[in-house]
């Protein structure tokens, strides 16, 4: 049964994670880790790219939810006289203090209900992105599948039930509880019903423990712990790096080219991130993310890049697999992503913003202190030289250099959030130096990014556009929410781009022609930005109406269609996610309960 929308529940063990449908079916998964090629890839090609399901009859009821409070996802099938459950997760917990357990598996834990369910296995794994045949065979105590045509690779799966009938489709009738275990690598030990039932309670004991660290909400908190689980699957333990999406190539638009990889990290959801995360409580994400962005810190002549691999690779070459028909026939399908490349003014300003943030929220040692003053000295003097120069623009435009107001804005933010540095540091003469130049800049855009007939800071530079991205000037610090030319602004972006209660990024065309999706970022931006003038019934209604347009589980991709509202984009977004904690946020207040925890820690 094909999905009309991205049905789907991810799991995952903060080294690599897998897509689930609410049928219970694995239709992507990567391993051993985010970026490495797909085992499973139905979600990119419904023919060759592999899944790993269960086939039974019509009379059977499927329904599909989280286990409370954990990165558990529950698949029932129920009937009136048999029923059974499938608990899928990828193995994760503490072996001692700071050690996790994380390997690269998924474990299927299939508890037996009542009655005597019967059920088809579809195992149908497709190694290195299908590219090659992929083989299985039966062996004493696992099925082994390899591939060897493109890069040798191989998976391992271990079950309780009869492997030839697995590996063959043939019935099953389930008496018992049972498990599947899908391994990157061979088991030293062979894995029993016991264990794996096991591994379920310490990884279900993880989850409880990691969601009890996380403040809670009078409101909306049912919805802010599921995003905050979700941006932590989103994590990479060996780097702190944190994942755009698990996904790539799902399209912004059904059928057109608007499809990129997002199993990177971008350094712009670094500022949010830190200020959603340290929030919620966990101080720990947090620092492993600010290691990573800081390790990412260039010599003093080379420029910052807009993303990084998970390892922080800089070179992310693109390619496209022409094999792939694409997720609901929208080609290409990519693995890399191009825009790395790109020249992205705004980058500076989020930087700075983060290393204020870094040395106003944690102790920093006089070796980091240095560390970070050269970095702010390096990042003020790349400012001063480029700040004049067009760039590609927060929504990376791959053709046209343009005077983006957003990139301005960003570009203050970075001389701004230097000055608040060097006070702290007490270097006043740089103080002296750098004000003129934050100066010059605002002076810049307050001239330049107005547009006096739109009553409206515009997209660029002599613009009639609006952009979204716009309304983040008051996040940033620019200008405070009560100014009439920010409140003016906000009306003109609701004006241009909201549509049905969502928001276009920007209306003009770009290098694919006009954008038919909206941005579900957008439309948080643009409800935190109602809250902020004041208008918060009119923010809170749009918030629930939006809220609505997640998927069964809650989550949301990068885009929403305007007719249809089924979800579109790399999926689950983390910027989408993390946009959604700080509008819940907005209409509610920490409980007694977790502030006194906070005080306790």
């Amino acid at each position: 049964m094909e999905m009309d929308n991205l049905d789907y529940g991810i799991i995952g063990n903060c080294n690599s994670a897998a897509l689930i449908s609410k049928m219970g079916s694995i239709d992507w998964c990567c391993l051993p880790e985010f970026d490495s090629a797909s085992v499973f890839a139905k979600l990119l090609d419904n023919k060759i790219g592999g899944s790993f399901g269960f086939d039974v009859d019509e009379e059977y009821t499927i329904s599909q939810v989280y286990e409370k409070d954990t990165c558990i996802l529950i698949t029932s099938f129920k009937k009136e006289d048999a029923s059974f459950e499938v608990h899928d997760f990828m193995p994760r917990y503490f072996l001692g203090e700071q050690e996790h357990c994380s390997p690269p598996e998924i474990v299927r834990y299939i508890k037996h209900i009542a009655g005597k369910p019967r059920f088809k296995i579809i195992y149908d794994p497709k190694l290195e992105y299908a590219r090659g045949e992929t083989k299985t065979y039966v062996k004493k105590d696992f099925l082994a599948s390899l591939t060897k045509q493109e890069k040798f690779d191989t998976v391992f799966l271990y079950t309780s039930f009869d492997k030839d009938k697995v590996v063959n489709g043939k019935e099953i009738t389930m008496m018992e509880d049972g498990f599947f275990l899908l391994g990157y690598n061979e088991k030293v030990l062979l894995p029993t019903v016991k264990k794996a039932y096991v591994e379920l309670e310490r990884t279900k004991a993880y989850w409880l423990n990691w969601s009890q660290r996380t403040a809670t909400y009078q409101k909306f908190n049912t919805e802010i712990k599921r995003s905050a689980l979700t941006l932590k699957l989103l994590s990479f333990d060996k780097s702190g790096a944190v994942l755009a999406a698990a996904t790539t190539s799902i399209p912004e638009v059904i059928g057109e080219e608007r499809n990129w990889d997002y199993r990177y990290c971008w350094i712009r959801d670094a500022s949010m991130m830190i200020k959603v995360i340290s929030a919620l409580g966990h101080k720990g994400m947090v620092r492993r993310y600010l290691d990573f962005i800081i390790s990412l810190m260039p010599d003093k002549d080379e420029k910052l890049q807009i993303m990084y691999g998970i390892h922080q690779e800089k070179k992310l070459t693109e390619k496209t697999l022409d094999h792939f028909e694409g997720y609901k026939g929208s080609r290409p399908v990519r693995v890399g992503n191009a825009a790395y490349e790109q020249v992205q003014h705004d980058i500076y300003g989020i930087l700075m913003d983060v290393i204020h943030k870094l040395m106003t929220q944690f102790s920093i040692g006089l070796k980091d202190g240095e560390n970070l003053w050269g970095i702010t000295k390096g990042i003020v003097w790349i400012v001063e030289q480029h700040w004049k120069e067009p760039d590609k623009g927060i929504w990376e435009f791959r053709s046209e250099k343009k005077h983006f107001t957003f990139s301005k804005i960003l570009c203050w933010t970075a001389v701004d959030r230097a000055l608040k540095v060097a006070r702290l540091l007490n270097k006043t003469h740089k103080m002296e130096k750098w004000r003129p130049l934050e100066a010059a800049i605002r002076q810049d855009i307050m001239e330049n990014g107005w547009n006096e007939n739109k009553q409206a800071y515009t997209q660029s530079y002599g613009s009639e556009y609006m952009d979204a991205s716009i309304l983040l000037m008051e996040s940033y610090g620019f200008i405070p929410a009560d100014d009439p030319k920010y409140i003016s602004t906000v009306h003109a972006v609701e004006k241009d781009l909201c549509r049905d209660g969502l928001l276009y990024r920007y209306t003009n065309s770009d290098d694919f022609g006009k954008p038919s999706s909206s941005f579900t970022i957008c439309t948080f931006w643009f409800i935190n930005s109602l809250f902020k003038i004041g208008e918060k019934e009119k923010a809170l209604g749009h918030f629930e109406r939006l809220l609505k347009h997640g998927n069964h589980l809650g989550l949301f991709s990068e885009d929403i269609d305007f007719k249809t509202k089924r979800l579109l984009g790399n999926f689950p977004q983390g910027y989408s996610h993390l946009a959604l904690i700080e509008c819940a946020v907005n209409f509610s207040e920490q409980t007694k309960e977790s502030l006194l925890r906070k005080e306790l820690r």
